[in-house]
């Protein structure tokens, strides 16, 4: 039985304050250490052995997990950090408060930003100072792939090749596998493993801090899927 744990980061200072964040690099509010920290206590407790960790380039995912492998006492493990992990980009609403935005344009319009499947919202300017191309974590990579902005649609397109390239060879190889990533690039893995349609997917939502987990056959079907208490 090969098994994979997936995490959501606690709660970040932006979310604390309703505001987008997407790629940009925020912390973990305290709320979020916590969370974090009782992620690794749950973990311990069920007695799993994670074999390997994988998460996004971006500091609340790498502090979450940093946290969850001290307080299950696996911080040993080897870890990769990628991008193709980090959160769905929110493109020029990133960072701006979501119940001022929705003053400005209205709730129905970013309802739809937010929750549809395959809206984009509004673009980068390539030359804002918010471009992830500018980054140094970002140097080396295509800036073709780099996004200005995505919908959920364009998110699960370049998380899929991820698992495709390293979390699905591990599992294939029988590890314990952790993922501690983002509301969407989870929600990306969450609708290929259980074979969610566009729809579907929309209305998933995944808790912050609390482990799930998929038990999966050896042509990686899921057998069995919980959330760690």
């Amino acid at each position: 039985m090969r098994k994979l744990i997936l995490v959501r980061h606690g709660e970040s200072l932006w979310n604390k304050q309703n505001r987008f964040t997407g790629w940009a690099d925020v912390p973990l509010s305290e709320v979020g250490i916590e969370e974090a920290r009782d992620a690794g206590r749950l973990i311990r407790d069920a007695e799993i052995s994670i074999d390997i960790a994988f998460s996004s380039v971006l500091k609340r995912a790498i502090q979450t997990l940093h946290l969850l492998l001290e307080e299950a006492e696996q911080m040993w493990i080897p870890e990769m950090h990628h991008w193709r992990l980090n959160e769905r980009h929110y493109g020029a609403l990133q960072g701006l408060n979501k119940a001022e935005t929705a003053e400005k344009y209205g709730d129905e319009q970013v309802h739809i930003w937010r929750r549809s499947y395959s809206v984009v919202p509004p673009l980068l300017d390539p030359l804002d100072e918010r471009n992830a191309a500018l980054e140094d974590k970002y140097k080396g990579i295509d800036q073709k792939a780099i996004p200005l902005g995505e919908s959920l649609e364009l998110t699960i397109q370049r998380v899929l090749p991820f698992w495709q390239d390293y979390i699905a060879p591990a599992l294939l190889d029988k590890k314990t596998v952790l993922v501690a990533a983002h509301g969407n690039s989870l929600r990306a893995l969450v609708k290929y493993l259980d074979r969610l349609d566009d729809e579907e997917i929309v209305g998933v939502e995944i808790p912050t801090g609390i482990p799930q987990v998929y038990e999966l056959d050896p042509w990686l079907k899921p057998t069995d899927k919980y959330y760690l208490k």
